[in-house]
């Protein structure tokens, strides 16, 4: 997790059937009965993601959630490929747990939080609600989404987390969405092989058997393939404190999410492009999220952030139509917990 929060606090009302949920930064209120079936809100697109947290907690297993009020906030970049839907859920997931004594642990918060966001419309994976729940301070997380367990690994201490944000925006809700299409391609890809997922493949079974998939189906299952191996090779260089082999991994990440996988976009490339220019290999930068827009992140060394910050600013406007980036030094933090008033 990173240093941006999404924060929630709650007011219960024991005899309220209704949550008033206001989101402090858009300055937008919402009233949702908690005794009627959830429907979506095609108006307040926000509040979808704290619907359905209620819905999975309520209409699926069956938990009584109190009425009362409900104030959000906070500084995760919205549409910047950083995960804000899933900060959100978390979030709600988490004061709602505290504040109805529901009992749930940060892994069960995460997968009602997953939940949460199919219902809305994006079949995502597991990583960024895990990453929300159960975050380490000073860590990163490996996460195995088949069996869910999770190994922490220290960030080196002389490496910053450098987000950069293109600031152009990308909407993933909606089953059409071009995220959808990837997953259901790489399941196609996974069943042409008579495996569960792609994860029970190799690269050199794909490349051996690869032209039996048409060439879109072939390079979307090469990105994960690949990716996969990268991440358990991630786990070795971070263990390390190798920075060097950080930066070959992910800008052979970046490469495959952009010709392989295509969710990368002019801006983005450019982004990439600007910062390897300053780091040379002493660190690595790649697209983060969803893809179509967001956000670079940078394993930077920390004597160079301030370089690569001036190359962006000075560079980055000229290739991306007069466009600033928004710059962010991150720390690695621990993900949601309650937090006493003051």
């Amino acid at each position: 997790a990173i240093d941006f929060p999404v924060a929630a606090a709650m007011t219960p009302a024991m005899d309220s059937d209704e949550l008033t949920v206001c989101a402090v930064d858009l300055d937008a209120e919402v009233k949702i009965s908690l005794r009627e079936p959830m429907v979506l809100d095609k108006t307040n697109h926000w509040s979808n993601y704290v619907r359905g947290v209620i819905r999975i907690l309520q209409e699926e297993k069956g938990l009584v959630i109190k009425g009362g009020k409900l104030a959000i906030g906070g500084n995760v970049p919205r549409g910047g490929g950083l995960s804000s839907s899933a900060a959100l859920e978390v979030a709600v997931g988490t004061i709602l747990n505290h504040a109805n004594s529901l009992g749930l642990e940060p892994r069960e918060l995460a997968l009602i939080g997953q939940s949460a966001e199919h219902w809305v419309g994006v079949k995502c994976g597991i990583m960024d609600q895990f990453i929300s729940a159960l975050g380490t301070e000073g860590a990163a997380l490996l996460i195995d989404c088949r069996d869910l367990s999770t190994k922490t690994v220290q960030v080196p201490a002389h490496a910053a987390v450098v987000i950069i944000n293109s600031n152009v925006k990308h909407q993933l809700a909606g089953l059409d969405s071009e995220y959808n299409s990837r997953r259901s391609q790489c399941e196609e890809a996974a069943k042409h092989f008579g495996v569960v997922a792609l994860r029970d493949i190799t690269a050199q079974q794909l490349q051996t058997r690869g032209d039996e998939l048409s060439p879109l189906t072939l390079r979307r299952a090469r990105h994960v393939v690949t990716e996969n191996e990268r991440t358990i090779e991630a786990l070795s260089a971070l263990e390390k404190g190798d920075l060097k082999a950080m930066a070959k991994l992910m800008a052979a990440s970046h490469v495959s999410m952009r010709d392989d996988f295509e969710i990368s976009v002019p801006e983005i490339d450019a982004l990439v492009e600007i910062v390897d220019s300053v780091l040379l290999g002493e660190g690595g930068v790649r697209m983060t999220g969803a893809g179509f827009g967001g956000s670079v992140v940078c394993l930077c060394p920390r004597d160079r952030v301030e370089e690569v910050r001036a190359k962006v600013a000075a560079e980055y406007p000229e290739r991306a139509n007069g466009v600033l980036a928004s710059f962010f030094v991150c720390l690695p933090s621990a993900g949601a917990r309650i937090l006493p008033l003051k």
